[in-house]
């Protein structure tokens, strides 16, 4: 007698859960029937739990920072101290502080600071170009980035403040951030020091 083997694979998609099931079925002389089912949940809420995460990771990151004691305040303070002249922004970027000056002879200078201690962990020479509209920008101002960084931090924790020199509407920007990651953008008047929400923060 022939033995007949049939050998089925049935393959079907369906939704279990949020995920994939596949069959295999397997059918021999006795007529005997094996069944294994594999069901994916997960694996595609993986991708997207890890974006998040990546997502989130940057935002509390900046705030872990922060909160480490040196205020964007103080960080600019540091780099005038160590680099003489005006700064033009600071930004916690990579678990360090970033003070962009500009100083004597329209050199530009980076320097970092430590948002744990205070000390200045290195400075750069910058090659820029702006040093004319930066200085016309804060011709007459009173408010300097310092003061900005002070008065936006009665809004939240200052994780940047930079100056706005395009236009009619020039005056310092501030970014601050909650501990639950919650973003808000500010301006800081160049001679009153007034802080209003940014009308372009959405």
């Amino acid at each position: 007698m022939k033995r007949n083997i049939v050998i089925a694979v049935v393959t079907a998609a369906a939704l279990v859960g949020g995920g994939t099931a596949t069959a295999l079925a397997v059918a021999g002389d006795d007529d005997d029937t094996t069944s294994v089912t594999r069901t994916d949940d997960d694996r595609d809420d993986r991708g997207e739990d890890r974006s998040d995460d990546r997502n989130g990771d940057d935002d509390d990151g900046a705030v872990r920072a922060a909160a480490g004691g040196v205020t964007a305040a103080e960080a600019v303070t540091a780099a005038l101290k160590h680099t003489p002249g005006t700064a033009v922004s600071a930004e916690l970027d990579d678990g360090s502080w970033e003070v962009d000056v500009l100083a004597e002879g329209d050199t530009w200078h980076t320097v970092r600071i430590s948002p744990d201690s205070g000390k200045v962990l290195g400075a750069q020479k910058d090659d820029e170009d702006d040093a004319a509209e930066v200085r016309a920008a804060l011709k007459g101002a009173s408010v300097t980035a310092e003061d900005a960084a002070k008065a936006a931090a009665a809004k939240g924790t200052v994780v940047s403040v930079d100056l706005d020199d395009d236009g009619d509407d020039r005056g310092w920007e501030a970014e601050t951030r909650a501990s639950g990651g919650d973003e808000r953008d500010w301006r800081v008047g160049l001679t009153t020091a007034s802080v209003t929400a940014d009308r372009d923060d959405d």
